[in-house]
């Protein structure tokens, strides 16, 4: 089972907030990942924490992840796993998906 995720913020804060809800998301849809969600949220806010305060750019962090095992029943014990994480400060965008009209 695999995942893959981009999410966009203003502040570090709401970066993690918006990934954990992703997250959150990824297990209702393949609740295999609840054995790794913890393990990827904690990878993506050491990440996010790595970055600069920087109130003139926004936080942009993808997130991708795998599990995988043997048969063709739901897993007891895995056969691999993988979390990738990439953040950066980019750009500020000129208005975030909050103060858009639905």
């Amino acid at each position: 089972m695999s995942y893959s995720f981009n999410v966009r913020a203003a502040t570090k804060a709401d970066a993690k907030q918006k990934v954990a809800d992703n997250l959150a998301e990824v297990v209702k849809a393949q609740p295999t990942h609840q054995a790794d969600v913890a393990q990827a949220q904690a990878t993506a806010d050491a990440f996010i924490d790595l970055l600069a305060d920087d109130e003139g750019r926004d936080v942009t962090v993808a997130v991708n992840g795998w599990l995988n095992w043997t048969g063709t029943t739901e897993p007891k014990a895995f056969g691999g796993a993988c979390v990738g994480v990439t953040a950066s400060l980019s750009p500020r965008q000129a208005c975030h998906a909050q103060c858009r009209a639905p």
